[in-house]
């Protein structure tokens, strides 16, 4: 199964070895002023390598020094990356991008950056932004938890993205799942009042988890049903939108008879 917006990190599990620590720091967890890096911590996903194809190199070289950067401490000055000032929006997992490409067309009015750690899923789409001349996308490639720490700024963004991150299902995994309390109390303090958390899932127990976890943020309310919201009252609202498309991925889901359950939560002002 290849690594994609179908997947976010949910196909990191499938791959077999043990999770990347590669860049674990050496001087007993701090990270600051270590520069650029690719995989800081023990991560929510499993490292994967693999090569990019003859055309896919071309169009990384030509597109990647303007769309796209490795994860690094110094802040995001989104208004000078995207040379304009606009809402922003960040998706966690993005992989190849088909959801990322087609809600950044919809939503041409924000600037999204898509997070993700896999090269070849980057480069897929990157080749869609080159062909497609989609202007409102920007690429970071690494660790999505060092990106909000380090990165972005406090109410600063009006949406996150969280895609069928991986469910690790053993209990003796449940500690790398993306969204821990820590991890939505961080998203939380990045959204800007009435800014968006926007999680969808296909595995029922990471779905448990992540309904008492966002339940128990005290900074963010439900705005869908299955958080306790009502969709119809804060679907024309919202700074973004509830729709996603439904990808490679999530089609195979509804073919295997897997839910999606999907959580939207709301920063309250």
């Amino acid at each position: 199964m290849d690594r994609v917006n179908d997947a976010a990190n949910h196909t990191a599990e499938s791959v077999p070895g043990p999770p990347s620590t590669a860049s674990a720091p050496a001087d007993g967890g701090s990270r600051k002023g270590s520069g650029s890096r690719l995989y800081p911590r023990v991560t929510s996903f499993r490292s994967r390598r693999g090569a990019l194809t003859a055309t896919q190199q071309q169009s990384w070289d030509r597109t990647w020094p303007r769309i796209g950067r490795d994860v690094a401490d110094e802040p995001l000055d989104a208004t000078a990356w995207f040379g304009r000032e606009a809402p922003l929006v960040i998706e966690i997992g993005c992989g190849t991008g088909t959801a990322t490409a087609a809600m950044a067309q919809a939503e041409p009015h924000l600037n999204l950056i898509g997070i993700e750690v896999y090269q070849p899923g980057l480069a897929q789409l990157v080749q869609r932004v080159e062909r497609e001349h989609i202007d409102n996308i920007r690429l970071l490639r690494g660790d999505a938890v060092d990106v909000l720490e380090n990165m972005i700024a406090e109410q600063s963004l009006t949406g996150v993205r969280v895609f069928f991150p991986d469910p690790w299902p053993k209990a003796r995994h449940h500690k790398r799942r993306l969204l821990q309390p820590s991890t939505v109390a961080l998203i939380a303090n990045r959204l800007r009042p009435g800014g968006v958390l926007h999680v969808a899932t296909d595995h029922a127990d990471y779905a448990e988890f992540i309904a008492e976890v966002g339940a128990a943020e005290p900074q963010l309310i439900g705005l869908n049903e299955t958080t306790g919201g009502h969709s119809a009252e804060h679907r024309d609202s919202a700074p973004i939108g509830f729709e996603r498309p439904v990808t490679k991925f999530e089609g195979k889901a509804h073919r295997a008879g897997s839910a999606i359950n999907e959580f939207i939560w709301g920063k309250i002002g």
